[in-house]
């Protein structure tokens, strides 16, 4: 049995018939003379002002003739009554159930209160009405139901997903990203040339480097954003086709440079193999012929492999030797440093130097 959790009434409204009544008092106006000033009949005046019947359409513009007074001021009056109707009757149908999910969902509230996406409030049901209203739905229970979106899995196995903050994650996305003016369709051609031009802003300053590349990829049609994540979400990228454009966005679920530029790389391998319908979320457990292609795809973006192999077998590993082969492949050190240690599987190789983002100050689901 749904147990009721707040009981506010209706009778802590003002209906829209007290200000008829307040109007009449002022003027020294009897219903019996509003009556007959509308053409409506004494007993639906009385009941309106009790408020058993509501200001319709029709009324409100006789209301204007009779009292010189805006239909759609009336109309303000009655759409705020049943707005604010609906809204307790909606906190009066909230359940524990649903109350409940709150929990799993604390971090993302705290974020979206943070960052002004929902109204911070002290009481729960006024915050579970805020987040039905973000998430688009009219009861969050419904979550687990919402049909199975296309996924891609990758990486460890300990960490789990929870639908209810994996959901709430993705509207995030969509919410920042929709502030973004992108003018230009989606264009995988022109995407193909800028990788050069990708890889270069990992020179700049952290925030320099977000902007500059939120600059390329909408010339090609794409809303780029790194999205703070949360845990019972462990995500690395999400992919979202709006009509002729697309989202891209990404975490930083690690701080080094190297996984950073290696998960954009192999995201921009799923927009260029076209690797998703309407959308693709790019997380952790399953390996597949996609993830494999993406993978190798951001591997020969980042360093030719033919250079890489030359560098093997002819080179001595020393910082100074890497240093200058990650110039002539426009990287980083590190982003050469992560690749010889997951090729050998020795993620101790030189860690000291491989360069860390501190710029993003997110939490460790880890």
């Amino acid at each position: 049995m749904t147990e009721n959790v707040i009981g506010l009434s209706l009778d802590l409204l003002t209906h829209p018939g007290e200000t008829i009544k307040e109007v009449l008092e002022d003027r020294n106006m009897s219903q019996e003379e509003l009556a007959v000033r509308t053409g409506y009949s004494a007993k639906h005046i009385s009941e309106v002002v009790r408020g058993k019947k509501d200001i319709s359409s029709e009324f409100a513009n006789r209301l204007e003739y009779a009292l010189n007074i805006p239909a759609s001021f009336w109309m303000n009056l009655q759409n705020n009554y049943d707005k604010e109707t609906f809204e307790i009757n909606n906190l009066n149908n909230v359940d524990k159930e649903e109350l409940d999910i709150l929990s799993d969902l604390k971090d993302i509230i705290k974020y979206c209160e943070k960052e002004n996406i929902i109204e911070c409030n002290s009481k729960k049901e006024i915050t579970l009405l805020n987040m039905r209203k973000f998430l688009n739905l009219n009861n969050l229970c419904s979550i687990p139901n919402l049909p199975i979106q296309q996924v891609a899995f990758r990486g460890s196995k300990a960490n789990k997903v929870n639908v209810y903050v994996l959901y709430a994650w993705q509207k995030i996305c969509e919410y920042f990203t929709s502030k973004e003016n992108i003018t230009k369709s989606f264009d995988a051609k022109k995407l193909e040339t800028k990788y050069e031009q990708i890889k270069s802003t990992m020179f700049l300053s952290p925030m320099e480097m977000v902007e500059k590349l939120k600059e390329i990829f909408s010339e090609c049609g794409v809303a780029f954003e790194i999205v703070q994540h949360f845990k019972g979400a462990p995500v690395q990228g999400f992919i979202q086709k709006r009509k002729d454009k697309v989202i891209l966005c990404m975490t930083i679920r690690q701080s080094f440079s190297d996984i950073f530029w290696f998960t954009l790389f192999h995201e921009v391998g799923h927009l260029i193999n076209d690797d998703f319908k309407n959308q693709y979320i790019d997380y952790q457990f399953i390996d597949s012929k996609e993830e494999q292609q993406a993978d190798n795809f951001a591997k020969n973006v980042l360093i030719n492999q033919e250079d890489y192999d030359l560098f093997l077998e002819n080179s001595e590993l020393n910082i100074t030797n890497i240093r200058n082969f990650a110039i002539s492949q426009n990287v980083l050190p590190g982003i050469v440093i992560g690749r010889i240690e997951n090729d050998r599987n020795d993620y101790s190789f030189m860690t000291q130097y491989r360069e860390k983002y501190k710029w993003c100050n997110e939490p460790n689901d880890n």
